[in-house]
């Protein structure tokens, strides 16, 4: 039976002239009353703000192996354990996309970060000056990374976010793993700045976390490898490549088509 709460709203999905002509159906706001209170429905496809209230939510169902969907610094992503291969499945699933990109994943702190990838080789003090932030860091996992080999099959190497966003931070750091973290849209598709963006994949998430409209625009985390010393390479511009080169310079690294 569905519970009665007082105050909070259900989405259910209503058939358009689409879905009847077999094309993903669209999701309504809909309220529905028992006893003069809402009901929640607990199905698939709720939204929620994307607010420290509901990160213990978000945080169990990553653990319990669900996709959920999330703002980050830059735009909206698509998220689930890392180290959940169903859930990681999943993800490919609801993008349409071939299991040969790899995804990147996500931590809550700059710290976090050696347990999943090489670190050692870089600068001391070089990765706090680049996240948090809308940078994806490319590095190599090494022998004592504890992300499951089956994540990226094939690759040494792993792009790690740190995003300035407090809420996806939160739930990195509850769920004691790495969050795979992808852009929350079907593959080939703009990317999502807005939870209306991608309104049609919302029934394959277990929540949608609203976080408004982001204001970076589409361009998406500056994507930069670090895997070998003393050198980089911007694999994506993205939203800050110049400050990121600025950084990366600073630190005495050289841009790959510098180097002699």
């Amino acid at each position: 039976m569905p519970v009665c709460i007082k105050g909070e709203r259900r989405l259910q999905f209503l058939p358009t002239s689409r879905s009847r002509r077999g094309i993903a159906s669209r999701m309504a706001w809909s309220l529905e009353k028992c006893d003069g209170e809402t009901v929640e429905n607990t199905t698939m496809g709720l939204v929620r703000p994307a607010t420290a209230d509901y990160a213990g939510e978000a945080i169990e169902s990553v653990k319990a192996g669900k996709v959920i969907a999330v703002p980050t610094d830059t735009l909206y992503g698509f998220a689930c354990d890392a180290c959940s291969m169903e859930a990681v499945h999943r993800i490919y699933e609801i993008k349409g996309r071939k299991h040969t990109s790899p995804l990147a994943i996500c931590v809550g702190d700059v710290q976090d970060i050696q347990r999943f990838a090489t670190t050692d080789h870089l600068p001391l003090g070089l990765l706090d000056s680049l996240l948090p932030g809308p940078v994806t860091v490319v590095l190599r996992r090494g022998d004592s990374s504890i992300l499951e080999k089956s994540l990226n099959p094939g690759l040494d190497s792993i792009g790690v976010r740190v995003p300035d966003c407090d809420f996806i931070r939160l739930i990195s750091r509850g769920s004691q793993s790495a969050l795979a973290l992808t852009s929350a849209n079907l593959s080939g598709q703009p990317s999502s700045v807005d939870v209306k963006d991608f309104e049609n994949l919302w029934q394959h998430c277990v929540r949608i976390y609203n976080g408004g409209v982001l204001p970076s625009g589409r361009a998406g985390s500056t994507v930069v490898d670090l895997t070998k010393p003393g050198e980089y390479k911007i694999l994506r511009p993205g939203s800050a490549k110049e400050e990121t080169i600025a950084i990366l310079e600073s630190y005495a690294l050289v841009g790959e088509n510098n180097v002699s």
